[in-house]
């Protein structure tokens, strides 16, 4: 009788990740954000300036149809910050097979380093925009 692949809670969790990120790319292919549907910023609400994720839903709905120009309009930092995140997720998975790069990744300069780009890119964005 031939054996059965294992299934390790690792591939249930990367599955599961997989089939959300799938559904978040469908409902925002499908739902324009500018609808009304979704919420609003509510520190611009409150304050009048923008945070440093306003404009992403409108970004990600503009980047799934193929419309980078518009994308870069409402949040530029989402062409660094996807890459950024795919590529965190990435190393966390294989943190075992690549201990020294999730080492890397994860010491306190490293998250200073985007936490520090995120600053800047709200302040940035408030001052030039």
């Amino acid at each position: 009788m031939p054996r059965l692949p294992k299934i390790t809670t690792a591939k249930i969790v990367a599955c599961a990740a997989v089939f959300a990120v799938l559904c978040i790319a469908a409902f925002y292919y499908f739902v324009d954000p500018a609808s009304g549907l979704m919420p609003r910023c509510a520190f611009r609400t409150l304050t009048g300036y923008e945070c440093p994720g306003c404009g992403v839903q409108r970004a990600l709905h503009a980047l799934l149809h193929g419309h980078l120009a518009e994308a870069w309009h409402y949040n530029a930092y989402v062409f660094f910050a996807l890459p950024a995140a795919i590529f965190y997720i990435v190393v966390e998975q294989g943190r075992h097979r690549w201990p020294r790069l999730h080492y890397a990744t994860v010491r306190p300069a490293a998250v200073i380093v985007i936490g520090l780009s995120i600053i800047a890119w709200w302040v940035g964005r408030n001052l030039c925009g």
